[in-house]
């Protein structure tokens, strides 16, 4: 692993275990900046190279303003950013974006700590990125469309000018004036494919636009059924306003997607407030939690599993010593043949260990040695008082 990327695990793991920022070595840190967002509408910020050059170029008069910057941002006190939020930046040399559509789950605050770092002079600079969600006073729009534009990434059209260049294009399909766009998704998080590295072959965007009216005739035609059959065959789906994003925007109307979203009635939420208290004003704590019997559930927890053992050693117990067959019943399913064989071997058993056992019985006269085949030596096989069995075989 080269210098700079050990440099750069080493400072996320720091500021993921919750390191100061004055720790790290060449940090700095920017002011907080504040954001406000509403539910039901595209959010985006742009990470500007131009704020984090600046303070990099406070430390070190060189060619900062040229070096490339990698952006990493992440929840506070979480290693992700929030499942609503996205991040992206192409090039080193290109700015970040964190973009995403919040919903009415999230309405709150999020900080987001974002550290840039300079990958010629290894220095990072910190910022906290505070995003206020408030919920939009009209709800969501009920009309929603979502276009796949085949000829552009994701960050094409994150811009605030290119999203006003699709809004006035998807004007003049829908007949509407007041659309916005709702959320921009990559086809990679669609699982499309990533695209070959030949100049003008882009990933795709998924583009969802909202209106308080209903859809063009135009719109309503490409999404029929009679569309989506032709689509199948490989076909142009039925409609006449192919050509008027054309030619900056290649629309892929068989992927084309209207839904009819119907209000649903939210309970009013809490009244966000300076959080500061009021002259004479008494802070009233949360109420106590109840108290709770947690015998039952004690009990419960422990004479269940000593219940579940005691008939598992009975009915073990049971196999081991209530189901014995015996050696009377044993003797009484064997044939009179095989215990008779049985006893005369066990008799000879016990003969045999008493004859080792003892060393006073003669040794039986077919283990002495009687005749030697090399000198024609006879031995008298009776026992001498000298034992025949070490008188050796072979002269000396």
């Amino acid at each position: 692993m080269e210098a700079p990327e050990l440099l750069r695990v080493w400072v996320l793991a720091a500021a993921a275990l919750g390191g100061s920022w004055a720790t790290l070595p060449d940090h700095r840190v920017l002011p907080d900046h504040r954001v406000s967002s509403e539910t039901g509408a595209i959010f985006v910020h742009e990470l500007e190279r131009e704020l984090f050059q600046e303070a990099f170029l406070t430390g070190h008069e060189d060619d900062g303003a040229a070096a490339p910057i990698t952006f990493q941002a992440h929840l506070r006190d979480h290693p992700n950013l929030p499942r609503w939020l996205r991040y992206v930046q192409r090039d080193p040399h290109q700015p970040g974006y964190l973009y995403g559509c919040p919903t009415a789950a999230e309405v709150g605050t999020h900080t987001i700590e974002v550290l840039a770092y300079n990958r010629h002079t290894y220095g990072t600079v910190a910022q906290r990125l505070v995003i206020t969600i408030i919920p939009a006073p009209d709800g969501e729009p009920p009309y929603q469309g979502e276009f796949l534009v085949g000829n552009r990434d994701v960050e094409e059209l994150l811009p605030a000018d290119a999203r006003e260049i699709f809004l006035q294009a998807t004007a003049t399909v829908w007949e509407r004036d007041d659309l916005h766009v709702v959320n921009v998704t990559s086809a990679l998080d669609r699982g499309g494919r990533v695209p070959l590295p030949i100049k003008g072959h882009k990933e795709g965007v998924y583009v969802k636009v909202g209106s308080r009216g209903a859809f063009s005739p135009c719109l309503a035609s490409a999404a029929s059924p009679q569309s989506r059959f032709r689509c199948s065959l490989g076909q142009q789906p039925l409609a006449s306003c192919y050509d008027t994003f054309a030619p900056r925007f290649a629309i892929r109307w068989c992927n084309l997607t209207l839904l009819q979203v119907s209000p649903s009635p939210t309970a009013p939420g809490p009244v966000w407030g300076s959080g500061v208290l009021e002259e004479d004003g008494d802070f009233q704590p949360p109420t106590e939690v109840p108290p709770r019997d947690l015998l039952p559930g004690y009990l419960v927890t422990l004479l269940v599993p000593l219940a579940v053992a005691a008939l598992l050693c009975l009915l073990l117990g049971h196999l081991m010593c209530c189901r014995r067959e015996g050696v009377q019943k044993r003797n009484l399913q064997t044939s009179d043949i095989q215990l008779v064989h049985h006893t005369s071997i066990h008799g000879d058993t016990e003969e045999l260990r008493r004859m080792a056992g003892s060393r006073d019985v003669p040794r039986p006269l077919s283990t002495l040695p009687m005749f030697n085949v090399r000198t024609g030596q006879r031995i008298n096989p009776m026992p001498t008082p000298r034992d025949g069995a070490r008188v050796p075989l072979l002269p000396q």
